[in-house]
């Protein structure tokens, strides 16, 4: 298809060489001012996927802590109520970590008038105001959906004092 293309357009060999040419001092000028200037040679552009990181690198909040399945936790939730914000505390057991990075999520599961109630929660979202550990969990499994059968003092999680 490609020298079809090249075959129905008149050519004039003159003006081939000089297209040839051109194209090849603007190859070689590139790399002689990137030498120069001593860096990489780029357009001055970034690249999406460095816009993305570069993006979400702002968005991570440093000061999380160490949270794993089985801990007792206290989320600070931000809640507007017309023009009025306020910080409401959301207390659990983390039930199960996913993602990481800027899309890290923790799965929250608190008893709340008989019923169990699970909240997920992006850790690094502008609605979470502070999260923070009260108890650490001595559990043997990644994720701990088996509490969801569980009722009363069944659901409680041994503690652990080593970390």
């Amino acid at each position: 298809m490609a020298t079809e293309s090249t075959d129905n357009q008149a050519v004039n060999p003159a003006e081939a060489e000089a297209d040839m040419a051109v194209a090849a001092t603007a190859v070689q000028e590139k790399p002689a001012a990137a030498k120069a200037s001593g860096t990489k040679a780029t357009t001055g552009k970034l690249s999406a996927q460095e816009l993305i990181r570069a993006f979400e690198a702002e968005q991570l909040k440093d000061e999380l802590p160490e949270i794993y399945v089985g801990d007792t936790v206290k989320v600070g939730v931000r809640i507007r109520e017309g023009n009025k914000e306020r910080v409401q505390p959301y207390e659990g057991v983390v039930i199960a970590k996913r993602h990481g990075g800027l899309n890290e999520t923790i799965t929250v599961r608190r008893i709340f008038q008989g019923i169990g109630v699970e909240r997920v929660f992006m850790l690094h979202s502008p609605q979470v105001a502070s999260v923070k550990v009260e108890r650490r969990g001595k559990v043997r499994r990644a994720k701990l959906f088996y509490l969801r059968d569980r009722v009363g003092k069944a659901t409680r999680v041994k503690q652990r004092f080593d970390r």
